[in-house]
């Protein structure tokens, strides 16, 4: 009798294993629809009824899957942070016994890199508007934006710790500016100072900028080939973070 029993549960096992088998095939179906429609034919044509067609099912059976086109969303885009962040940190880990401005200057690149390789999935992830559910800090495009955040952000308080950088003096900033920094500060555990909180989303905001206008176009008027743009940029960066790379930099 307890062999029946054991057999019955080991079926009942492997029907449960086969069935989350198939259903993650199935979202990954899902995702490469959402994929191919966003490149070959721009985000407006990612709806649930055309995701459901690419992969031969009803619009209504997608709603099995998916909660809606919010959730849909932010899954697939949360696939694309891990992408980069993947990239980012393989550049990071590639030498080891690299500085940490070194790797700094790596991760950067692998950020471009993957940015013009990708401009539709790039710009999916950083210039469409972000619907209430995925910001949530559950949710998973959330998780996976905070693991791409971490990057560059570890990096930069390892910098800090072993060789700290310039910063401004917080009294001349507006106050607004201090109130802003402070809670930017203690929302990451205080690993950076207000002021060094400053300089790395300075930082930040220059390489994100510039690389959102190379990637949407925005700069073509003007440059064919943006990357001595790009290396010009590192070359700012690190001397507001005070090192002393040029050998590492593009000339």
């Amino acid at each position: 009798m307890s062999t029946t029993g054991g057999g019955k549960a080991t079926m009942a096992t492997n029907t449960g294993g086969r069935r989350e088998r198939l259903r993650k095939a199935t979202l990954r179906e899902i995702h490469e629809a959402v994929r191919t429609l966003l490149v070959e034919q721009g985000a407006a044509a990612v709806t649930i009824n055309a995701v459901a067609r690419e992969v031969g099912m009803s619009g209504p059976s997608l709603y099995h899957y998916y909660a809606g086109h919010e959730a849909l969303v932010g899954a697939v885009t949360a696939d694309f942070f891990d992408e980069l962040a993947t990239s980012m940190e393989q550049a990071r880990d590639a030498d080891t016994k690299a500085a940490v401005g070194e790797r700094i200057l790596t991760v950067c690149r692998a950020m471009r890199t993957w940015a013009i390789a990708h401009p539709a999935e790039f710009g999916w992830i950083f210039a469409a508007p972000i619907a209430p559910l995925n910001r949530q800090p559950d949710s998973e495009r959330h998780r996976a934006g905070l693991r791409f955040e971490r990057i560059l952000l570890d990096l930069t308080v390892e910098l800090w710790r072993t060789r700290p950088f310039p910063v401004p003096d917080l009294t001349e900033l507006a106050p607004s500016l201090r109130e802003q920094l402070t809670t930017y500060s203690a929302s990451i555990g205080n690993q950076l100072p207000p002021a060094a909180a400053h300089v790395f989303l300075s930082c930040w905001i220059r390489l994100y900028g510039l690389l959102c206008m190379e990637v949407l176009h925005q700069l073509d008027f003007a440059y064919t080939d943006l990357e001595p743009v790009f290396e010009e940029c590192l070359r700012d960066l690190t001397d507001t973070l005070g090192l002393n790379l040029s050998g590492k930099l593009t000339e």
